[in-house]
C-alpha cells in the first residue's frame, strides 16, 4: 500500500468518527432541548434572548407584563403563560430579565411570583441588573422552596442581543454552573463564572460604573473636539488610534453621523434608557462603602463617584420626555447640561479654583472670561 492511500484511509476514518462525534452531540443537545424553559421579562433585552433560545430548538414557556410583548413572542414560536407562577409550574428551567430589584422581588416573590409554585431542583437564572444583595435575598428565598437561584447579569446591549454575543456574569454554586451555561451559551458568546450569589452583579455594577463614566468623557471630548473646528469623524479616528480610546468612542459614539449601527445613527432608537442608566449607575455608588475601611475615605470616593450619578441623574431630569435615550440626552443636552451642571456641582464640591465661576460667569452673560 503506498503512503498516500495509507494516509486517505486514516483521514477517512478521521472524518467519519469526527462526524459520529458531532452527531453524538447533536442528539444530546437535541435531547435536553425537549426540556421547556421559562423566560419571564420580553423587553428590549429579553425578547432577543428568548428568541435565541428558541433558535437552538428549545421550546420556551413565558409571560411578561405587556400583553403586546406577548403576542409578538408567541408569534415566533413560543407558549404565553398569564403570570410567573404559572411558567414556574411548567419548567424547571427558568430565565428572568426585568428593569429593576423591586421587579425582581415582585416576579420571584409577589402573590403570583415563581416561588408560589416553582419545583424542588429547579434552576433560576436572573439576568437583570440589580442590587447584589437582592440577589442573595431572592438565592435564600429559593433554596428554602429547594430551588437554585443564580445572577447572570449581562453586558452588550440590545444588539449583542440579537446576535446571541451578550457577555454574561454569574454569581452562584459552582457545581450548578454548567447548567446554566448550557442556557446561556445560545444567547452570548462569554460565560463567565465569577463566584457566590451576587458577585455576578457585582461585576456588572462594576462594568456599568466604568461605562458611565467612559460615555460622558466621549461625549464631552466630542463635543470640545467639535467647537474647536474638528471634523467629529476624523476625530473619533484619531481618538480609537490613541491612548483615549475606550468602548464608548470605537464601538458606541453618541455623536450623528460617526458611526453606523449604533442609536446615535438611528435618531437614538434602540439605546439604553436615562432612567436605567441612572438606576444602574445608582446601584453602581450605593455600594462604594463596602471597600473603603475609613469614613473619610469613603466620603473622598463619594465625592468623586456622585460626580457621574449627579450627571445622570440631571440628565434624566433636564429632559422630560418618554423614555429618552441615555445617548440622545447626552448629546443634545451637552450645552444646558454644562451650564447646570456647573450651577450643582459647585455647591456639594467646592472648586479649588475659579475656573467653575468663570464658566458660569460666561454661560449666563454670554461672554467668556477665559479670552480677555
Amino acid at each position: 500500500m503506498s503512503m498516500a492511500a495509507l494516509f486517505r484511509g486514516c483521514w477517512n476514518f478521521y472524518k467519519r468518527s469526527n462526524k459520529h462525534v458531532e452527531l453524538t452531540l447533536v442528539s444530546c443537545r437535541s435531547m435536553a432541548s425537549k426540556t421547556p424553559v421559562g423566560f419571564i421579562g420580553l423587553g428590549n433585552m429579553g425578547t432577543p434572548m428568548a428568541r435565541n433560545l428558541l433558535k437552538h430548538g428549545y421550546p420556551v414557556i413565558a409571560t411578561d407584563v405587556f400583553p403586546e410583548s406577548c403576542k409578538e413572542f408567541q408569534d415566533s414560536g413560543a407558549q404565553i403563560l398569564d403570570c410567573p407562577a404559572e411558567v414556574a409550574d411548567k419548567a424547571d428551567r427558568i430565565i428572568t430579565m426585568l428593569p429593576s430589584s423591586p421587579n425582581v422581588i415582585e416576579v420571584y416573590t409577589g402573590p403570583n411570583g415563581i416561588l408560589k409554585k416553582v419545583k424542588k431542583g429547579t434552576l433560576l437564572i436572573d439576568s437583570s441588573t440589580i442590587d447584589p444583595a437582592v440577589s442573595k435575598e431572592m438565592a435564600v428565598a429559593a433554596e428554602k422552596m429547594g430551588a437554585v437561584f443564580m445572577d447572570a447579569p449581562v453586558s452588550g446591549g440590545v444588539g449583542a442581543a440579537s446576535l446571541a454575543k451578550l457577555t454574561f456574569m454569574v454569581g452562584g454554586v459552582e457545581e450548578e454552573f454548567n447548567a446554566a451555561q448550557e442556557l446561556l451559551t445560545c444567547m452570548g458568546a462569554n460565560v463567565v463564572y465569577c463566584g457566590q450569589v451576587g458577585s455576578g452583579q457585582a461585576a456588572k455594577i462594576c462594568n456599568n460604573m466604568l461605562l458611565a463614566i467612559g460615555m460622558i468623557g466621549t461625549a464631552e471630548t466630542m463635543n470640545l473636539g467639535i467647537r474647536l473646528g474638528l471634523d467629529p469623524k476624523l476625530l473619533a479616528k484619531i481618538l480609537n488610534m490613541s491612548s483615549g480610546r475606550c468602548w464608548s468612542s470605537d464601538k458606541y459614539n453618541p455623536v450623528p453621523g460617526v458611526m453606523e449601527g449604533v442609536p446615535s445613527a438611528n435618531n437614538y432608537q434602540g439605546g439604553f434608557g436615562t432612567k436605567l442608566m441612572a438606576k444602574v449607575g445608582g446601584v453602581s455608588f450605593d455600594h462604594i462603602y463596602l471597600f473603603t475601611p475609613s469614613l473619610n475615605e469613603f466620603k473622598a470616593k463619594l465625592n468623586k463617584a456622585c460626580c457621574v450619578h449627579r450627571i445622570l441623574v440631571l440628565l434624566r431630569t433636564l429632559r422630560p420626555v418618554p423614555g429618552p435615550r441615555f445617548l440622545l440626552v447626552l448629546w443634545h443636552t451637552r450645552s444646558t447640561a454644562q451650564c447646570a451642571l456647573m450651577a450643582t456641582l459647585t455647591k456639594t464640591f467646592p472648586p479649588s479654583s475659579s475656573f467653575y465661576e468663570r464658566r458660569r460667569y460666561s454661560r449666563s452673560s454670554g461672554s467668556d472670561p477665559d479670552s480677555a
